[in-house]
């Protein structure tokens, strides 16, 4: 079998990363026979890569066999967008603390939008965005916020982007009011607000909060936020 797919693309190191993936987002440890099957590959091959990405400490086995990830995994996050991560937590901490609520950093990459850090409220059990939690640009407050802050050059530019009537609109009027926010949008029974986070140098971001089914003040939650985006680009622009 080819080494290649897509002609530049090697499928043994694609088959790798989405052996990874599988993994990272199972809600329980997998076997083998499972993420062969998912892979699409025989067991031989499953079990060759799961044993490179074993020597790289990025998945273990437990003693049943079954598949987690590993602690070499946290080495590879530490690295994405280090000082954005650096001077938002103890922002992100107030921010969380304040209103109660989960606050979270999502940054852009191709046509989706990947949180990249959470803090949750100590104050009082909320709602939790896991990093690593992926969903397309156009769907939800932290997507329509990060297109908000981006220049319609540079929304063009983004492969395989294509907004809906309803997400257009979304955007409008996060440019207009400066945020963003959804209900039931990404996370069933959730809202979030987010603004925009465009630091110099940083992937496209936005800094958000959710919270489960409750009135809120969309405007104070907002303000909230802009603070903390205004206080981390000070910070950013001081390192």
């Amino acid at each position: 079998m080819s080494d290649t797919a897509g002609g530049s693309l090697s499928l043994t190191l694609s088959r790798g990363i989405e052996l990874l993936e599988i993994v990272c987002a199972a809600d329980s440890p997998l076997s083998i026979g499972q993420v062969a099957q998912e892979l699409g590959v025989h067991r031989s091959a499953a079990y060759r890569l799961l044993r490179t990405l074993e020597a790289h400490y990025l998945v273990r086995r437990d003693d049943a066999g079954r598949i987690h990830p590993a602690a070499g995994l946290t080495n590879l996050a530490r690295g994405v967008e280090n000082s954005l991560q650096t001077v938002g937590l103890p922002i992100m901490t107030k921010i969380a603390d304040a209103l109660e609520m989960s606050c979270f950093i999502a940054v852009a990459q191709g046509a989706d939008c990947f949180t990249l850090m959470t803090v949750e409220a100590t104050t009082s059990h909320a709602v939790t965005q896991h990093p690593g939690t992926r969903h397309h640009l156009d769907r939800g407050a932290p997507g329509v916020a990060l297109l908000s802050g981006l220049t319609a050059q540079q929304r063009s530019d983004i492969e395989g982007l294509e907004l809906s009537d309803k997400a257009q609109a979304d955007l409008e009027e996060a440019r207009q009011n400066g945020y963003a926010s959804s209900f039931d949008e990404v996370i069933p029974g959730v809202g979030s607000v987010a603004v925009p986070l465009m630091a110099a140098g940083q992937l496209p971001a936005t800094l958000a909060v959710v919270y489960p089914r409750q009135e809120v003040d969309e405007t104070h939650i907002a303000a909230t936020l802009h603070q903390g985006v205004d206080t981390m680009l000070a910070r950013l622009g001081a390192a």
